[in-house]
């Protein structure tokens, strides 16, 4: 059985709890300061440096829950298929923390991992581990990798994974069903404001208002801010928006150059936060992420934004639906163009998803709905162990 959603809260787990992670984003602070509150020995949080060329941005401590920082050592990029990260210093960190049960990252490529979930069960403590999935590997020993993340896998206690398609992926290798458990990946609180209110659209032959597209997200080559730039460009005069792409990272001054030559109305705001943020957010008609990753989805959907999404990891198919946006294969240019065209085309439209995606975001896809599953997870693995 897979554990799906509800909006019943659970008791709060007895005791202490361990997380382990590689690294420690900036964007899941406001998830674990959350979690910490509902366990009652506390929460500490167990992570290290990325790597430099990653440029994940990262906080130096947490208001609720305790952060350790790790020692990592990165061996290759981690988008080899033999990346492995050493992590110093995490029996250390078991033996002052005393955890009463553990949440590890589900990856076979930390070969410290492996030790602390002995360490756990040695002591008859839980381990659950938290991950993307399992999905198929190919390429250079594929075979021997696709043994080695099931013998890591099947050392746990139980899986928590981000979406529906990640369950099923585990269940798929071989995990017991009973022992999966999905949490939907949020970044974002459960909105407490209504949506912003926003005038109908309706586009007539004395209306020349252009609608916003917003993107908002780190600038790098994978997001494909370059395909949105190009089908925007493409699209009949009439139905082209005002893009605002909010954001920096190492792609901005190229994509700056781009767009002076492809699409010169697109404008690029720079980094931006809190009510600065939240007024684009405010103005804005469609939100697009045409790219891999990126949470902010989230957070427009939470300002009733209907989406328009590149499929990735699988969470992006619990967070996207036909009532609330578009899903579109990754890197595929013409399917990005002919789903702008089709949003832009009937604007009228765009309210009604809007609503439909802040509905998801007050009922599904949000942080206090992803604690309430992990503590879900953690009495049914404890009850078992």
């Amino acid at each position: 059985m897979v554990y799906l959603m509800d909006q019943i809260t659970p008791p709060p787990f007895i005791g202490r709890l361990g997380i382990q992670q590689r690294v420690l984003p900036a964007y899941r602070a406001p998830f674990f300061d959350l979690l910490a509150q509902s366990c009652s020995g506390g929460l500490s949080v167990f992570a290290g440096e990325p790597r430099p060329d990653e440029q994940i941005p990262r906080i130096e401590r947490l208001e609720k829950a305790q952060y350790v920082s790790a020692r990592n050592r990165h061996f290759l990029n981690v988008n080899s298929p033999f990346y492995q990260c050493w992590q110093f210093g995490l029996i250390e960190w078991l033996e002052a923390w005393q955890p009463d049960a553990l949440i590890v990252e589900a990856n076979p490529r930390y070969p410290s991992t492996p030790a602390a979930v002995r360490w756990m069960h040695a002591r008859n403590r839980p381990v659950l581990g938290w991950g993307l999935g399992a999905p198929p590997l190919y390429g250079p020993l594929a075979a021997w990798r696709r043994q080695a993340r099931w013998n890591f896998l099947k050392s746990l206690d139980g899986l928590i994974a981000y979406s529906q398609r990640g369950a099923q992926e585990y269940i798929q290798s071989g995990f017991p069903p009973q022992r999966v458990f999905v949490a939907p990946n949020a970044v974002a609180a459960r909105p407490l404001s209504p949506p912003p209110e926003r005038p109908p659209l309706r586009r007539s032959a004395n209306d020349d208002r252009r609608l916003t597209a917003l993107y908002v997200g780190r600038l790098q080559e994978r997001k494909r801010i370059d395909h949105l730039l190009y089908a925007c460009a493409a699209l009949p005069p009439e139905v082209q928006p005002r893009l605002v792409i909010v954001g920096d990272g190492p792609a901005r001054a190229a994509l700056e150059t781009l767009a002076r030559q492809v699409y010169p109305q697109a404008e690029f705001t720079g980094a931006r936060y809190g009510n600065e943020l939240e007024s684009y957010f405010v103005a804005a008609d469609l939100f697009v992420l045409p790219g891999s990753g990126g949470l902010a989805v989230q957070q427009a959907m939470s300002y009733g934004l209907p989406v328009i999404v590149a499929q990735g990891d699988g969470t992006q198919n619990d967070l996207v639906r036909p009532q609330n946006g578009w899903l579109i294969p990754p890197n595929d240019l013409p399917a990005l163009q002919a789903v702008l065209l089709q949003a832009l085309s009937a604007p009228e439209r765009l309210r009604s998803m809007g609503a439909e995606s802040y509905r998801i975001a007050v009922q599904e896809a949000n942080i206090e709905n992803m604690a309430a599953q992990f503590l879900r997870a953690l009495a049914s693995v404890r009850s078992g162990v």
